[in-house]
């Protein structure tokens, strides 16, 4: 449980930082969307550079950290 709430939080933060909350899609598909995002990050092998890329940020960012799992994705997002 710890693992997924840290995740959570983590994939929280980055929508935060980089704006893309707000432009989230809704629909079945940007559903099924958000689940794959969330088990790619569960299973990130990048969690250090996730949470020091998001402390170095805490202004805001235009794109998400570039090792991000989800990068493509939510910058598909902020296109939108």
């Amino acid at each position: 449980m710890d693992r997924l709430n840290e995740r959570a939080d983590l994939m929280g933060r980055m929508l935060d930082t980089i704006g893309a909350m707000k432009q989230m899609p809704v629909g079945v598909q940007s559903g099924a969307a958000l689940r794959s995002a969330a088990h790619r990050c569960i299973n990130c092998s990048e969690t250090e550079a996730c949470r020091a890329w998001l402390d170095q940020h805490p202004d805001g960012a235009d794109r998400p950290l570039q090792e991000c799992p989800n990068a493509q994705l939510f910058n598909s997002w902020l296109e939108n």
